[in-house]
């Protein structure tokens, strides 16, 4: 039994898109790192989309954390069903993907984590799960495991989710005669406009399958024993302090893989191209880097606007266009003739591996969908940013990176793309006087970012608190449980 709580075994659920999966598996070293045991669990979807992406004499294509487990990590894996079959397009029908994870999905989760409390050493104790899924508390009460939600986004997107009742109330959601002032009265947050809220806060149809998942979701993250987020205290100090008086938040970020080199354990949903042989013929800082991210969309407009806006600039650039960016039924989205315009001012990939590109030498800028994940590896690269948010969260980040920490701009100042004001952008960015003062600005937040993971920095002592008030808690429902154990009565007292 003492060994048993020396030893918590945490099971961890990531969202099954590519940019919830990334955090939960450096997170999962991580903790394996600091003694747990680690059973990681993903879509049986997810798991085939990453090991058909990888060459086919790579054991990590059976199992991901096998690698890991060799440098001596106890993690183990095991995949669950989404509720689909693997055949299914999941981008191009995402409403149906969505009801499935929103009404099947935790049916599956509840008989995996059934299997693995009956059968597994050390005992199950604790649950990492998403904080969009619906289901944690119920699971977690049921095998009276310890819950721990897991926030991959800014604590600014955590906290106006988490206060959607108080927009609701004031009127800046889900209202006829919505208001379009500045909001002023989220705990920790000073001030918002509304054009800066997630897309979701914004849409006139707030039924849709996603905002009903938001609705249980930030309903269910309020039973959760713990918040911990992939942010650093310093970055968003008064928004984490706000939250943490009414529930334990923790800043435990950036989760990057040791040394921000290429993790050990594969993430990528499609095949990664290697660049480095063309950035080696590049001047330092000559290049930018352009990606939309691993999920959302955009119109076959925008991307012909960039493609030629990247043409008139006459900046080198690197861009990594997916094969369903605009959607999986239209892959023939670049201006005719465009791959021979560029000869060699550009490179055009499928998919890379982002921090070996963005941490070359040669890259000297990035042209952004705001993803969080992005945003925090660029400002460890000190990569000032374009910034062009696409979807849900990615326009709030757009805030934080142009309007408060001052580290990018905006691709563009009107709602409609257009080249000349594309190639205007990525010179302001790239040469001009505006590039110097961003990157002044980023080389503040990098530091920001390492102290935090410093030994004595905030991240680190907040992992160090997490861990210490995990093992009580576990201790405590333990403790509770054989209690009830030996006095079967209690209950019915």
């Amino acid at each position: 039994m003492a060994e048993s709580l020396q030893k918590p075994h945490a099971i961890m659920i990531p969202y099954p898109l590519q940019g919830h999966v990334i955090p939960f598996v450096h997170l999962a070293m991580k903790l394996a790192s600091k003694g747990f045991t680690i059973t990681f669990i993903n879509t049986e979807s997810i798991h085939h989309q990453i090991s058909t992406a990888q060459p086919q004499n790579n054991p990590i294509r059976d199992d991901i954390f096998a690698g890991a487990r060799k440098s001596g990590l106890d993690i183990r894996y095991a995949t669950v069903s989404d509720g689909l079959p693997l055949g299914f397009d999941r981008s191009l029908n995402h409403d149906q993907f969505m009801e499935c994870i929103l009404h099947v999905f935790s049916a599956h989760v509840d008989e995996l984590v059934g299997k693995i409390v009956r059968s597994d050493d050390p005992p199950l104790t604790l649950l990492v799960a998403d904080t969009f899924y619906v289901w944690p508390s119920t699971i977690a009460n049921k095998y009276n495991l310890v819950n721990v939600s897991f926030w991959t986004e800014p604590t600014l997107v955590l906290t106006l989710y988490y206060h959607l009742y108080l927009l609701r109330k004031h009127g800046h959601f889900a209202c006829h005669d919505k208001r379009d002032d500045t909001i002023d009265y989220i705990p920790g947050v000073r001030s918002i406009e509304p054009t800066d809220l997630m897309s979701y806060l914004q849409a006139t149809d707030v039924s849709t399958v996603v905002h009903r998942i938001i609705y249980k979701a930030f309903k269910d993250v309020k039973k959760a024993d713990f918040i911990i987020c992939n942010t650093v205290h310093e970055l968003e100090s008064e928004t984490i302090s706000a939250l943490h008086q009414k529930q334990s938040t923790y800043a435990i970020g950036p989760v990057f893989p040791n040394g921000f080199t290429k993790s050990t354990v594969a993430t990528s949903l499609w095949s990664e191209s290697d660049s480095t042989q063309w950035l080696d013929t590049k001047p330092h800082g000559s290049v930018l880097y352009v990606s939309f991210g691993s999920y959302a969309h955009t119109s076959k407009h925008d991307i012909v606007e960039i493609a030629h806006g990247l043409l008139l600039s006459r900046v080198n650039f690197v861009w990594v266009l997916r094969p369903d960016i605009v959607s999986s039924d239209d892959t023939d989205f670049l201006p005719v003739g465009f791959e021979n315009q560029i000869k060699d001012q550009g490179l055009i990939m499928t998919w890379c591996c982002q921090i070996d590109v963005i941490s070359h030498p040669a890259i000297g800028g990035f042209l952004t969908h705001c993803g969080w994940n992005s945003i925090l590896e660029s400002i460890w690269c000190t990569l000032p940013l374009i910034c062009f948010p696409l979807l849900t969260d990615q326009f709030t980040n757009r805030k934080l990176v142009v309007d408060d920490w001052k580290i990018g701009i905006n691709l563009c100042d009107r709602k409609v793309v257009r080249r000349d004001e594309v190639s205007i952008k990525i010179n302001r960015l790239m040469h001009e006087k505006t590039s110097e003062d961003l990157r002044n600005e980023i080389r503040k937040l990098r530091k920001t970012l390492e102290n935090a993971l410093a030994a004595d920095g905030s991240s680190e002592k907040n992992l160090t608190q997490l861990i210490k008030d995990v093992k009580a808690k576990i201790q405590k429902r333990q403790g509770h449980a054989t209690w009830q154990r030996d006095n079967p009565l209690a209950n019915h007292a």
